[in-house]
């Protein structure tokens, strides 16, 4: 259920509202917009009647939410969720890059790649300090010493970081680094692990399961927004079928699909998408032409000497040209590449 307010509704009102709704067992959510305040419901709403709240003071309208995920909706929020990060943001009409290595390998190789982004006006830099493989003998990461390098190419390049929280052991130290934490695609439905990154308050990056249908996506989204995170990023990064051309297959067709459903921002990871370096310039393009808010792109300096997905990474020279075509493209679709 839905509670429509005036935007300079009197605080008192407000409370008053919220007050109710924890009497009737319910959890309220603030959510403010451009013009109107919405107090969203959770709980035993169907218990809930409509005229238990339209007559109160400041209620312009109560609408019941029929989605299954109730704060992500557009129904819950009409207009586009932009995450502010001071001088930067997402969402909206501004097109976001955030591109990096897919793991931090050694001081020397983040800090050469964290410089060779920035010089490029990347905002956003992404590696993992603790990598979820496949295989048990893979590479699996610096873990805390690469949060410490990540901590210091933070500070010396004035870079917002993006990495992974892979467990809830390591809740702490990650959302003392990150500026955006990543959910892996492999953790999209490890319920307690979103509730525990909601409760960083910091901006998610939540990636789609490689099974995973649009609906589990936002239904996984809304454990994250269940703690009061509305800061959510949705990413699709390739789905599972039966095609075995590319490492997944990239489902653009959900680009449209959540940017009608929630107000939440929507990026996608080509790189993992397709896994193949030479096709991911195509369908970054594609990705931005399908209505998305921004990219994750794998970009090394040495493709071939990555401890870890070298074959789906750009080097910079490669990377350079895709941006600008993409600087080509933004506005052509209504964005803003900043």
């Amino acid at each position: 259920m839905l509670i429509v307010m005036d935007l300079n509704a009197p605080r008192e009102d407000i409370e008053k509202i919220k007050l109710k709704i924890k009497q009737l067992n319910c959890t309220p959510h603030e959510i403010p917009g451009a013009s109107k305040l919405a107090i969203g419901i959770t709980g035993p709403t169907h218990n809930l009647k409509q005229e238990d709240f339209s007559l109160m003071p400041s209620v312009e309208d109560v609408v019941r939410v029929t989605k299954k995920y109730k704060l992500v909706s557009r129904m819950m929020k009409s207009e586009d969720t932009i995450i502010d990060f001071g001088n930067k943001s997402i969402g909206g009409n501004r097109l976001q890059i955030i591109a990096g290595p897919c793991s931090v390998e050694s001081r020397d190789q983040i800090f050469e790649i964290a410089e060779i982004l920035k010089n490029m006006g990347i905002n956003f830099l992404r590696a993992g300090a603790y990598k979820p493989r496949s295989s048990p003998y893979s590479f699996q990461g610096l873990k805390e010493e690469g949060l410490k390098y990540l901590e210091e190419v933070k500070k010396e390049f004035d870079l917002k970081i993006v990495t992974e929280l892979l467990n809830q052991h390591t809740v702490d130290a990650v959302a003392a680094v990150a500026d955006i934490i990543q959910i892996g695609a492999r953790n999209m439905q490890n319920f307690t692990l979103l509730e525990e990154a909601g409760k960083t308050q910091k901006p998610v990056l939540l990636k789609r399961g490689m099974s995973a249908t649009v609906e589990d996506l936002l239904l996984s989204a809304e454990y994250i927004i269940s703690q009061n995170d509305y800061n959510i990023i949705l990413c699709e990064r390739g789905i599972r079928t039966f095609e075995t051309a590319t490492r997944n297959t990239l489902d653009l067709n959900a680009v449209p699909v959540l940017k009608k459903e929630t107000h939440l921002p929507v990026f996608v990871d080509p790189s993992h998408g397709v896994g193949i370096w030479d096709k991911i310039p195509p369908m970054a393009l594609a990705s931005i032409a399908a209505g998305a808010d921004g990219l994750m792109i794998e970009v090394h300096q040495r493709p071939g000497e990555a401890l870890s997905d070298g074959y789906q990474a750009l080097d910079p020279k490669r990377f350079k040209s895709l941006l600008e075509k993409i600087k080509e493209l933004a506005p052509i679709v209504g964005k803003e590449l900043v």
